[in-house]
């Protein structure tokens, strides 16, 4: 019984995630665009450490890490793959699902995905500008 109840949170909480990303949905072809992304390109590049600490702050001001307190394997941010042009960053978050994050080495603008293993959903969500998510000091 214990194991059925669980279950039904886990597909009730998907259903509420998936459902609050439906609102978002864009009827262009054009990708999402959360906040203000620049054109103009900064004169620093993205290392991999400022991509990391982006998407880490921007984690931790977008998601509840309450959640997380008593287990923290159930959330974390870790560092994908690099490519010549964009490093990866992915967040896990308690549901089991994914963010992708691929962060610009030269504008900082970065695409958000949004990955559902047990409902085999991927989806664009957004972009944002890793900039905005850095301290003042680093920029």
């Amino acid at each position: 019984m214990q194991k059925l109840t669980f279950v039904f949170i886990l597909v009730f909480l998907m259903g509420a995630i998936l459902t609050a990303c439906g609102t978002k949905k864009n009827t262009t072809n054009a990708p999402f665009t959360s906040g203000d992304t620049s054109t103009e390109v900064p004169q620093n590049s993205i290392s991999i450490e400022m991509a990391y600490e982006g998407v880490y702050n921007y984690c931790h001001s977008v998601y509840d890490w309450s959640i997380a307190e008593n287990n923290p394997d159930i959330m974390y941010i870790k560092m994908g793959e690099e490519k010549e042009s964009e490093y990866q960053v992915i967040f896990r978050s308690y549901t089991g699902s994914f963010v992708y994050f691929y962060v610009d080495k030269s504008s900082g603008v970065t695409r958000l995905i949004e990955f559902v293993p047990n409902l085999d959903i991927q989806e664009e969500v957004g972009t944002i500008n890793i900039y905005d998510y850095l301290k003042s000091d680093d920029k």
